[in-house]
Formats: structure tokens, C-alpha cells, sequence
């Protein structure tokens, strides 16, 4: 990973709590534009993050796979759905597939998706700031901190937007 990145992550670690307090205090606001300033708060980070020079949500965090994620890349690999889910998922606690193991198994040594165009719909949306419907979003964005440096970014960026 990019070093510059892993400092972003290690200041959202060390400011964790300070993080997930603001957001749930965000979240109680709802401030009629935060949709807007969190989108460009996303566009701003990824300016000056490079997803193939981290990979980090591809590493240590496995989607949850829906029946037309499972078709989608089952039909990808040339698996019936049910050898792909026998090969590659497990239900979790929560009664979700999600991989066996992480990394992901279509994650490439140059951090490429090997099934991008099929990847889950999770993968699709992540990190999930620049979508509408932010203040419903704000517990994953806190867990998004996380594991995504553009994350972290966008939060410091919601903190200096509506204080801290």
C-alpha cells in the first residue's frame, strides 16, 4: 500500500472513537446538504487516491454476494452458481455469502479485479460516499475509515465542514 495512504488509515485508527462519535452526532443533525458536501468531499479524495496502489477493502473486507452477484460471477468463472458458492462462499453470521477467505480470490497480485466487469454489487457502490442517502450510511462510512484512506479523508473533511 501506498505509504501516504496507510498514514490516513493510522490517523482514522488513532481517531477512532472521536470518528465514530462525530458520525452518529452527524447522523442525529442530518443536515439538509450533507449528500452534496460528502460527494464532493469523495471526488476531493480520490483526486489524490489511487484504488490500485491500495486495495485495501479488496484485502480485508469481503462483500456480502447477492443471488445475482453469485449468478453474475459464477457465469464469469464458468461455474453453475452452486459449484461457485461451493468453491468460493460461506454463510456468515449474519446468514449472508460472503468469501471464504480474504483476500478476495478475483483480487490480482497488480490489485486488478480478474472479474471486474462481474464484480458484487457491494464492490460496485464501495466505499459508498458517493451515493445519496449519506446520513443512512454514516455507521458503514465510520467502518470505512477504516479500511479506506479516501474514507478517512472524507470524514476529516465532514469534521471541518460541520465541526467537530
Amino acid at each position: 500500500m501506498n505509504p501516504q495512504y496507510q498514514l490516513h488509515l493510522d490517523a482514522a485508527q488513532k481517531k477512532s472513537a472521536e470518528n465514530k462519535k462525530f458520525l452518529e452526532k452527524l447522523k442525529k443533525k442530518n443536515p439538509k446538504d450533507l449528500d452534496a458536501v460528502t460527494n464532493q468531499l469523495h471526488e476531493e479524495a480520490f483526486e489524490n487516491i489511487n484504488c490500485l496502489e491500495c486495495a485495501n477493502c479488496c484485502k480485508t473486507t469481503g462483500p456480502l454476494l447477492l443471488n445475482k452477484d453469485i449468478e453474475r460471477l459464477a457465469k464469469e468463472v464458468r461455474l453453475k452458481p452452486a459449484e461457485f458458492t461451493q468453491q468460493y462462499l460461506r454463510i456468515d453470521e449474519d446468514k449472508d455469502y460472503v468469501f471464504k477467505a480474504m483476500p478476495c480470490p478475483f483480487l490480482g497480485d497488480d490489485n486488478y479485479c480478474k472479474a471486474y466487469e462481474a464484480r458484487p454489487n457491494a464492490c460496485r457502490e464501495y466505499p459508498h460516499t458517493q451515493q445519496r442517502n449519506i446520513q443512512q450510511k454514516l455507521k458503514i462510512t465510520y467502518l470505512n475509515t477504516l479500511i479506506c484512506p479516501a474514507v478517512a479523508k472524507v470524514a476529516e473533511g465532514l469534521k471541518r465542514e460541520y465541526g467537530n
